[in-house]
């Protein structure tokens, strides 16, 4: 008998709000079907796992501090990647959303760790960009892409955003 592959895994390599908000669809979506869902945060995608105060600093070196202090932190600092119009259009997606009764990327986060959605963030690009384990959010795996790619070989949806 053939085996069914159940998971959904992603690639989110982007920092932009609009696809940080559209991972988190797809990733909410897909857990509520019943799918083992993996997102992989690598560069860009990591300014989306930031906490909004937190930039550690004695064992960093000069260029760590200066990324650090150039990303945005967390999911209420993303830019959009297209109109952003200086920090305008990611106020009015967000009051759209509201609007609308989408929930907020914060929110989003929040279901996805609900649901159980498994939530890795690449070891590698957080040594490249200087990002310790204590400036992300709680409830993360860290891991390498040889994780990542095993999560993907037990998947049927493998998507990069």
């Amino acid at each position: 008998m053939e085996e069914t592959k159940n998971g959904t895994t992603m690639v989110v390599f982007d920092g932009d709000l609009d696809k940080a908000i559209a991972s988190f669809i797809i990733a909410t979506g897909a857990a509520a079907m019943g799918k083992n869902v993996t997102m992989f945060f690598t560069f860009w995608g990591l300014n989306v796992l930031r906490k909004d105060n937190v930039i550690s600093g004695s064992d960093k070196t000069m260029m760590e501090k200066m990324f650090g202090k150039m990303m945005p932190r967390g999911p209420e600092k993303l830019a959009l990647s297209k109109m952003n119009f200086g920090g305008m259009g990611p106020k009015m997606m967000k009051k759209m959303m509201k609007n609308h009764n989408v929930s907020s990327l914060k929110e989003m986060i929040e279901m996805a760790q609900d649901l159980d959605v498994k939530m890795v963030a690449c070891t590698m690009s957080m040594d490249v960009m200087g990002l310790k384990e204590e400036e992300l959010i709680d409830g993360l795996d860290y891991a390498g892409v040889a994780s990542y790619l095993a999560e993907a070989e037990e998947s049927n949806i493998n998507l990069f955003i």
